[in-house]
């Protein structure tokens, strides 16, 4: 009972850590005009938020152990609500990206924790469906936005609003606590599934992060989550501006498609989760960077209306990426790499959300918006390649941890 006591509120916690997500992609144009910013500062708000982000995911294994899940899940919620509060009365732009590098701190703490718990202890369907309520957050922020904009409210009232949702997360933490206790995190001893006819290799002990990131499947897997947080969140925060500044749609309806693309993800992780096990993990994943390829390059390339269409259509087919390459930590990896493995792949995840928005702003302005469809096409692509290159090396006979194609 307490194990799906443990699985229900995770769901409820990555509808939260969902919630802020999205909203500054729909905040954008009123943010900037607050500010007085050019296109290019939304990067450095990612920026921001993926330094923070990466820190607490390149220590939460340590963090877990130290004050364990329960603890660090109460500390990091009420983290991340204060950032957001502190966005909503920032005076000046550079403190509002402070509080952005703040409200990274948390919910990477909170994401990695969560994350490498339904790593060891989830199935791939159930992790896909953890996602799927992250991803019920992240379109929910936007309307959320879009609802405080168009009533004639301030951005700041749709902080202030997703601040408390999560100060509540914070309490439902706090009287839980007790069931987060020893709560294993990629403690499972799973063995690495070996290549047929070979010879199944031992359990590694555990070993430091910086021997856990020397693992030559560890550097590929985290060049893949780059490129797909990349590619996620570029396509979510940029879309608004793009619609409405770019193309000439009403911001209503441009908001909408934004929630679509993040109601996108959310349909396909739950029908997508719901036959990956039939399916097997890593075709479905193969089959998903193609899609999302598909899907980028009509947003790209489409206009207002096909634009849109891309968006729903990339959203639906990255929607199993994440997690499910999240749940293949344990059997791909030793357990001793793969409890650092995860926090590693949340850290260049959130890079990616940094850098790859960045550099689309940065071509926005240089070329104008039409140009942040070309920088999602080649993340994309660049996922793709990413994944097939992470299936060669899992299927060589010079990789420790072989497994063949699921």
């Amino acid at each position: 009972m307490q194990t799906g006591a443990r699985l229900l509120i995770a769901y409820i916690a990555f509808v939260s850590l969902g919630l802020p997500d999205a909203v500054i992609g729909i905040a954008w144009p009123s943010v900037r005009e607050t500010f007085g910013l050019g296109q290019a500062a939304l990067g450095y708000y990612f920026l921001a938020v993926g330094a923070g982000v990466f820190t607490s995911g390149i220590i939460s294994g340590r963090l877990v152990q130290w004050l364990g899940l329960g603890p660090l899940l109460i500390a990091s919620t009420l983290l991340a609500s204060c950032a957001l509060f502190g966005i909503a009365l920032s005076p000046v732009w550079p403190v509002a990206v402070l509080a952005a590098l703040v409200l990274g701190l948390g919910s990477g703490a909170i994401d990695a924790g969560v994350n490498g718990f339904a790593a060891a202890n989830f199935s791939p369907r159930q992790v896909n469906w953890l996602h799927a309520c992250y991803s019920t957050g992240a379109a929910t922020g936007p309307l959320v936005m879009t609802a405080v904009l168009t009533g004639g409210k301030p951005w700041t009232s749709g902080y202030f609003t997703i601040a408390v949702t999560l100060l509540g997360m914070a309490v439902l933490f706090t009287a839980t606590r007790g069931m987060w206790r020893s709560t294993p995190v990629l403690s499972r001893a799973a063995e690495p599934v070996a290549a047929p006819g070979a010879q199944s290799p031992p359990a590694l002990e555990m070993v430091g992060p910086w021997e856990a990131c020397r693992h030559p499947l560890v550097p590929v897997q985290m060049v893949i989550f780059f490129a797909y947080t990349g590619l996620e969140v570029t396509l979510g925060q940029w879309a608004y501006t793009v619609n409405t500044e770019g193309r000439g749609v009403a911001e209503a309806t441009a908001g909408l498609w934004t929630s679509g693309y993040w109601a996108a993800i959310l349909a396909g992780r739950i029908t997508l989760g719901a036959i990956v096990e039939r399916v097997g993990s890593d075709r479905l994943v193969r089959l998903a960077t193609v899609g999302a390829l598909a899907g980028s390059g009509l947003f790209a390339l489409g206009g207002p209306g096909g634009g849109a269409v891309g968006l729903v259509i990339a959203g639906f087919w990255l929607a199993p990426i994440f997690p499910t390459l999240i749940s293949r930590t344990a059997g791909r990896l030793p357990p001793g790499v793969a409890a650092h493995a995860v926090g590693f792949k949340i850290s260049a995840a959130m890079v990616g959300v940094a850098v790859v928005p960045l550099v689309a702003g940065v071509a926005a302005e240089t070329f104008g918006l039409e140009a942040v469809g070309f920088v999602a096409a080649a993340t994309a692509a660049s996922l793709l390649a990413g994944h097939e290159a992470l299936l060669r090396m899992s299927s060589s006979e010079h990789s420790r941890n072989a497994t063949p194609l699921a």
